[in-house]
């Protein structure tokens, strides 16, 4: 069991606290029971790797546009592309700042563009986008803070050519933009912390093996322990929560997903 325990924590990046751990045991079929657990958690010294880092100084110009909060901290219910939220975050690498970007369809919490770059600019974003696979004209709102960064003519030109809406969070209001700023809290601990990063390439190259990781493997409490990619799934074939309860239903669907993984693994040597 102590085994089984380490390899599960280490797969997933040493981030699963215990009831993550207790929820992904119970998907492979081992139980164990929750005091048991935690002894051995502190028996193997696993400690989920949730540590802040200090923030570099830097200067960001307001966008003062006269778009609203069109979301309005109503972050679930949405209906599948409705509603893309982004920020910025920054890493170190090499002894130099750098940043990521990533565009996060907010009904399954599914990462859909990301980007890396040396600079916190409005390329970095278009970067990101360009990035994006799922089909552009089903998004509704594009929603970020008010960061300088998302004023540019290039990414006016992407929402004014698929006709999206521009929603901004109130100036100085982090929670407007909550799900964007939990997710740099994910990636900052999840991602960056305990990496070396020896330059950009190597950055971009082990942040997209992150991504696939996170879309296709993380389990997430807000979706009811079950993955991204599970979720969207289930949503296109119309799996409801009654179902997904049936032991027959999750198995099936499971099988399914890990399908679509060997896919999506496959493409990402063939495209990288």
């Amino acid at each position: 069991m102590r085994l089984i325990i380490r390899e599960v924590f280490e797969k997933n990046k040493c981030v699963y606290g215990q009831k993550k751990m207790y929820k992904a045991l119970r998907r492979k079929g081992i139980n164990i029971g929750k005091e048991r657990l935690a002894r051995l958690y502190k028996e193997e010294n696993l400690v989920s790797k949730y540590i802040k880092k200090r923030k570099p100084n830097t200067e960001n110009k307001t966008n003062t546009d006269e778009a609203t909060n069109e979301i309005g901290r109503n972050f679930a219910d949405k209906k599948p592309l409705e509603v893309v939220v982004s920020d910025l975050t920054y890493v170190r690498v090499n002894k130099k700042w750098n940043y990521i970007c990533l565009l996060i369809e907010l009904s399954h919490r599914e990462i859909i563009g990301y980007a890396a770059g040396e600079n916190k600019d409005a390329k970095l974003v278009v970067k990101a986008w360009r990035t994006v696979k799922e089909d552009i004209r089903k998004i509704s709102y594009f929603h970020t803070d008010r960061g300088g960064e998302f004023k540019n003519d290039d990414i006016d030109e992407i929402l004014q050519t698929f006709n999206i809406k521009r929603s901004l969070s109130k100036a100085g209001t982090p929670i407007d933009n909550a799900v964007a700023e939990s997710m740099y809290d994910i990636v900052k601990t999840e991602f960056v912390f305990g990496e070396n990063f020896t330059d950009l390439q190597d950055l971009e190259h082990k942040l997209a093996g992150w991504v696939w990781w996170y879309n296709n493997e993380r389990l997430h409490s807000s979706l009811g322990y079950i993955t991204p990619v599970e979720s969207r799934l289930n949503s296109e074939v119309g799996v409801t929560a009654d179902k997904i309860a049936n032991k027959k239903y999750l198995k099936f669907w499971r099988k399914l997903s890990i399908h679509n993984q060997k896919i999506e693994i496959v493409n990402y040597h063939l495209i990288h």
